[in-house]
């Protein structure tokens, strides 16, 4: 069976990431210094002549605007995926990482836990979150066979597909 090579990166920084602000699914735009590390990404990985057959992107703006860059100077389009997003935090969502254990004490310890089937109220469980991603890289695997391809996505969705790939405990 041909080998199907991945090529992850993360999106640039945004202001909720500075503000260490929990993104979940809510539509952060890269800030001034995101948009900069996208572009500077994008000319290193063509500076190193990184080849790629396909491009996927989450369809989150932050991602999206990181893939644009590569977009530009690879002359390709990406393909949008939902299903690449970042896990959904539900009542932690907006939250920074010093005003969710006062706002939503119960949740935060059990997200600190990695409680693998709680759903945050609203948001998604580690299980959820897990098969979602496990999914979307099937998916992608199945119609892009022996290829190689970039994914931009988010630090919760690279940190779940190197725990899927290296067989890693999901707690």
């Amino acid at each position: 069976m041909p080998t199907t090579k991945l090529c992850l990166i993360r999106h640039g920084e945004t202001a909720w990431n500075t503000e260490r602000r929990l993104q979940g699914h809510t539509d952060i735009p890269l800030n001034a210094k995101g948009a900069l590390q996208a572009r500077q990404m994008a000319q290193a990985l063509k500076d190193i002549n990184l080849t790629f057959d396909v491009l996927y992107t989450s369809d989150l703006q932050r991602a999206a605007k990181t893939a644009k860059e590569i977009e530009r100077l690879f002359n390709t389009s990406a393909l949008v995926s939902p299903a690449l997003r970042e896990r959904h935090l539900g009542a932690l969502q907006g939250l920074t990482m010093d005003e969710a254990p006062n706002n939503e004490p119960e949740l935060w310890q059990s997200h600190l836990n990695r409680n693998l089937n709680e759903e945050l109220r609203g948001g998604e469980s580690i299980i959820q979150f897990s098969n979602r991603i496990k999914g979307a890289l099937d998916q992608i695997q199945k119609q892009h066979t022996g290829k190689t391809i970039l994914i931009v996505s988010h630090g919760g969705a690279l940190d779940m597909m190197y725990r899927l790939a290296s067989n890693q405990s999901l707690d």
